[in-house]
């Protein structure tokens, strides 16, 4: 269980988390949520310990977290936003050095590469140069180099940014049969269909405080299950209902143009974001 207990961080004057508590439970997949500047990579650089909080604490079960308890840092592994890898080294060599940088015999290093490769739809083309690979490839192997290490739990920062459509899709399928091997999975991202299909719990971040927590579904139901978008000179204006009678009655009653639509999570971001 990853505990963040008053979790806070300063960048001088600006404030990028403030005051965060948050429960992740062991083996959850977890979907961290917000507008670009919310805090999301703020705190995903905290819990890599790669930043340090100004205030409050990260505890992992019952353990403090911090850059000076190196058993329990190697059980956190980070995928980052950007392409962290050279442009110039084979797939098999990517493994290689990242399993070296933590001092992993060379026959586990190139054992558990294969499986890993092979794991991630990879294997077909280790010899290949990075710069030689598609965007989804690259993310796809910084997941496999991620669990070189036998990480307990994965963040991941924005995972699927700049993927295709089938790109996207192919990941979602990776990460669910990652956390169904009781990996624990915190996740950033922009995509609000890829948080309502993968996470079983989401946090809402706006400014760097923490706005509520709550399953995709039960948000969903608050907002209301069925929409009706009425399209207007000035855009569309979405109303939400809790049955489906009461949308197709204000959809009835509408001069405009309408439809009628089931409610998404990304629903529930643009109306939080707009208040």
């Amino acid at each position: 269980m990853i505990e963040l207990r008053n979790l806070t961080k300063k960048f001088g004057q600006f404030t990028a988390v403030e005051h965060l508590n948050l429960t992740i439970e062991s083996g959850e997949f977890f979907g961290l949520l917000g507008a670009n500047g919310a805090g999301k990579t703020t705190t995903i650089g905290m819990l890599s310990t790669l930043l340090l909080p100004t205030e409050g604490e990260i505890v992992v079960d019952g353990q403090r977290l911090s850059r000076k308890t190196p058993e329990l840092k190697r059980r956190f592994s980070v995928v980052t936003q950007e392409y962290s890898m050279r442009q110039d080294m084979t797939m098999d060599e990517i493994m290689e050095y990242q399993g070296r940088l933590y001092y992993m015999p060379v026959k586990k290093i190139r054992g558990r590469s294969a499986q890993l490769l092979e794991f991630c739809g990879l294997a077909p083309y280790h010899r290949r140069t990075v710069r030689k690979l598609s965007g989804g490839m690259k993310r796809r192997l910084m997941v496999a180099r991620a669990l070189l290490t036998e990480p307990e739990i994965l963040l991941l920062d924005e995972p699927t940014a700049g993927m295709d459509a089938l790109a996207r899709r192919q990941m979602w399928n990776l990460l669910r049969s990652l956390n169904e091997r009781n990996l624990t999975i915190l996740l950033t991202t922009h995509y609000m269909e890829e948080a309502q299909s993968l996470c079983g719990r989401v946090a809402f971040l706006k400014q760097g405080s923490l706005q509520e927590v709550d399953t995709p579904g039960h948000l969903i139901e608050a907002l209301g299950m069925y929409a009706v978008d009425v399209h207007t000179p000035e855009g569309a204006v979405s109303r939400f209902f809790a049955e489906r009678e009461q949308a197709v009655a204000y959809l009835s009653a509408q001069k405009e143009q309408c439809e009628l639509r089931e409610t998404t999570l990304e629903d529930v971001f643009v109306e939080r974001e707009a208040k």
